[in-house]
């Protein structure tokens, strides 16, 4: 009886750590809606630990990730824990922009058979700095089917980086960002080392007139369950707009 018991034990606990749904998990995973999953990974950038979010869609021919884990220590124990909750394999992977916290898993999920995609403009960059590139090259607006699943795939033009897209499910009203939109829990807009300001309120707009009422908007880091977050977004970029103006007066 004793064996049983720690057998149990033992068996909960590594379903637990291998779903990732404790709040100190490395790789947490939660369940957003119907066959929507949003996962975190975590970076240490500056000598801080910063999070990033990621989503991934379960769908009736495998499942479809959109950006890849920021630690590459998780690239693998994602494909692990996919395989072990939905008992499907990744299909596809999308980046939503150059940077290494959404296209740095290109190389790895292109080396196990995974379909990776960006936008031209990702790809051009991706080639000019020498860094690994996806296998397909995907349209500024582009719409997929995958399943019993089908979404948007769209570039509204610069913003945090120049070649920014995003994602919308036009049947759910998921609108996926990427770091296209900040968190209403960001009080700043993070690295601009490659965006564009001034046109990022352009895009927004752009964004905000074609994907009516999202009931769930993701951003690229911290708190993704508050939907204000484009607008959040748009009201930061805005301030800093004003700002820099009043600097060259």
């Amino acid at each position: 009886m004793r064996k049983l018991v720690v057998s149990i034990i033992l068996f909960l606990t590594i379903l637990s750590n291998g779903f990732g749904q404790s709040k100190n998990s490395e790789l947490p995973i939660s369940h957003l809606t119907g066959d929507f999953y949003i996962y975190k990974t975590f970076h240490d950038y500056k000598g801080t630990q910063i999070s990033a979010n990621a989503m991934y869609l379960v769908t009736d021919k495998g499942v479809v990730m959109f950006d890849a884990p920021w630690d590459k220590a998780q690239f693998q124990p994602l494909l692990d824990s996919i395989k072990a909750k939905h008992n499907k394999e990744v299909i596809m992977c999308f980046a939503t922009h150059s940077h290494d916290d959404r296209a740095g898993g290109i190389a790895f999920y292109k080396q196990k058979g995974i379909k990776t995609f960006t936008a031209k403009l990702t790809d051009e960059i991706l080639k000019k700095n020498k860094e690994p590139r996806a296998r397909y090259v995907i349209p500024n607006d582009t719409v997929f089917s995958v399943g019993q699943h089908a979404f948007r795939v769209y570039y509204p033009g610069k913003g945090h980086a120049p070649d920014n897209i995003v994602v919308w499910f036009e049947k759910e009203k998921i609108l996926y960002g990427g770091c296209f939109i900040k968190s209403t829990e960001a009080e700043d807009l993070g690295y601009l080392g490659d965006a564009d300001v001034k046109e990022w309120e352009q895009s927004i707009k752009r964004v905000e007139s074609k994907f009516k009422n999202p009931k769930y908007i993701i951003p690229g880091h911290e708190d993704w369950e508050n939907t204000e977050s484009l607008n959040h977004t748009l009201k930061m970029v805005q301030e800093y707009n004003a700002e820099e103006l009043s600097k060259k007066k």
